[in-house]
């Protein structure tokens, strides 16, 4: 066996060959979720977590140990997307911890680094599961530990076979450690991606390079206006406005029609006071008259798009700021979400959220992309709604990273335990106060989407066919099936006879008048419900419905 020790030069290529390796691996690793839903996260999250260290390896020369693993591990942090990422960049962390004083890393060092990520890791997670990522890392760590301590002279080579030999094992075992792994016949997707990161980082270590067949994915941190011609543009005019609502016995479904007529992105939120309209239109005048019809106007806003492209464009070609913008607190409070789609960003928006970041299902954002909205928010304390169960643990690593502002995370898991948080808040009330009254709000909300498969699978005794409509009733695979059928189910799941409010929030491809069937088979389960439909836009979820 060879005593070769890790540099910083030696761990700089072993991040980078450990990036390329799981970018290889990512698709195996998506196939590996148990939900056939189209989600993608584990593979794709660990590449894109693995490709931001990658990146920051590439900038340094000739590095100090020290200087390669901390850099490592704060890129990491910063690109962190989804559980999955999070928990990679504790271990990288943890590891960091333990090499950065040393000038080179002999065997014992690196095992009880590895075994000080896994410690860094078990500490963040609330409710550590078996049969997972950590599963892996805990028993292919201990077992490099417990060699060395029998034989202290052992090389970092053979450290890595002994990972790498107990981690496939340890690998194996999830199946049987998780319950709903096992249901599915696999092993977990965390698990996998941390092995093939660690195979890769071997190869580099003995010098081995593959032709590794996945290109890294990387992500821009802006869109490229550039490539989006001014003729993608459908209508000219951003139109916003508010009505009083005097006239009562006016129809409100009968302007949804109208502006659908001369539109899209359109979004009408009505109550018994006031109407909104949010609408892209070439007839803003058109628009503004049928809300006239309902009374005085108390706000108007129209933008031209073409020219706000235009200046996009242009502003476009300069180089993006690499530093963090930080605006300074105008104000006690303010609120990011992260949504995906028009529509929810503009209910958000709406409702008082200050930066929507673009993310969800499918594209979970960044530490750093959080952090940044965080930065753009004029105010002290900045309340975080994740709205993604895969989403809270990176908002919760930025609270770490945000200096000058404070940041409480509120773990919403759904965008209507979102949008319910923020009915309820105060902005007159004490920082706790709110943090309770959006806690209590979001967990009085029933939630369920209805989606594609995106594989074959058979999963809980159910053979699903890729493509077709799934229903997920408070994140539990509820029907899978025709449209129609699962859709019933759903509604039947959600909705109890004391249930009082409902919300169809139906996203893109959808139209209004299919989403206007939902809400009639809500009204058959309950005819007391008020209910509530808004053209969310989202891509992935064909419905998401709420019920409290």
């Amino acid at each position: 066996m060879s005593d070769k020790k890790i540099t910083g030069a030696l761990f700089q290529s072993m991040v980078t060959e450990g990036a390329l390796a799981i970018a290889e691996k990512k698709q195996q690793a998506n196939e590996l979720n148990v939900f056939p839903v189209p989600d993608g996260d584990t593979g794709t999250n660990m590449s894109l977590t693995m490709a931001s260290a990658m990146a920051e390896m590439q900038k340094l020369s000739e590095p100090t140990l020290a200087k390669a693993v901390d850099g490592a591990a704060s890129a990491l942090l910063r690109g962190a997307r989804g559980n999955s990422g999070v928990i990679l960049s504790l271990l990288f962390r943890g590891l960091a911890k333990r090499l950065h004083e040393l000038a080179e890393a002999g065997g014992r060092d690196f095992a009880l680094a590895l075994r000080e990520g896994v410690d860094t890791a078990y500490k963040a997670v609330m409710k550590p599961a078996e049969g997972t990522i950590l599963t892996v890392s805990r028993v292919s760590a201990q077992y490099a530990v417990e060699k060395c301590q029998a034989e202290p002279g052992l090389s970092v080579e053979a450290v890595f076979e002994a990972v790498l030999e107990r981690g496939k094992t340890a690998l194996e075992e999830t199946v049987h450690q998780n319950p709903v792994l096992e249901k599915a016949g696999v092993v977990d997707a965390g698990g996998f991606g941390f092995l093939a990161i660690l195979e890769g980082m071997f190869d580099a270590f003995r010098g081995i390079q593959k032709e590794r067949t996945a290109a890294v994915e990387t992500t821009k941190t802006a869109a490229d206006f550039s490539a989006i011609s001014d003729e993608d543009i459908t209508f000219t005019y951003c139109t916003e406005f508010i009505a009083e609502r005097r006239d009562k016995a006016r129809n409100v479904g009968r302007m949804r029609q109208i502006l659908s007529e001369i539109g899209d992105s359109l979004v009408v939120v009505e109550d018994d006071d006031i109407v909104k309209v949010h609408v892209h239109t070439d007839e803003p005048n058109k628009a503004i008259g049928e809300g006239l019809k309902f009374g005085p106007l108390l706000t108007v806003k129209i933008e031209n798009m073409r020219e706000q492209h235009t200046a996009k464009v242009v502003e476009g070609t300069a180089d993006a700021p690499k530093e963090r913008v930080i605006v300074p607190p105008e104000k006690k409070y303010g609120f990011v979400a992260v949504a995906a789609g028009a529509g929810l960003k503009n209910v958000f928006t709406d409702l008082g959220c200050d930066v929507v970041v673009q993310g969800g299902q499918t594209m979970n954002p960044s530490t750093d992309d959080i952090l940044r909205a965080v930065d753009a928010v004029p105010a002290e304390i900045v309340f975080v709604l994740p709205n993604n169960k895969n989403i809270i643990m990176a908002a919760e690593q930025a609270v770490y990273l945000s200096e000058t502002k404070k940041i409480v995370v509120v773990p919403t898991k759904t965008i209507p335990q979102g949008i319910s948080a923020l009915l309820v808040v105060d902005t007159d009330g004490e920082e706790n106060e709110i943090t309770a009254a959006m806690k209590e709000a979001a967990g009085n909300v029933r939630s369920g989407q209805v989606t594609y498969a995106a594989r074959d699978s058979e999963f809980d005794g159910k053979k699903i066919k890729e493509g077709e409509f799934l229903s997920l009733c408070e994140g539990k695979l509820c029907a899978n099936g025709r449209e129609n059928a699962v859709l019933k189910r759903l509604v039947r799941d959600l909705v109890r006879e004391d249930s009082a409010f409902a919300t169809v929030i139906y996203g893109e491809g959808v139209t209004e008048e299919q989403a206007a069937e939902v809400e009639a088979l809500l009204r058959r389960e309950n005819k007391d419900m008020e209910i509530t439909v808004v053209d969310g836009g989202q891509p992935v979820y064909y419905y998401i419905l709420s019920v409290e």
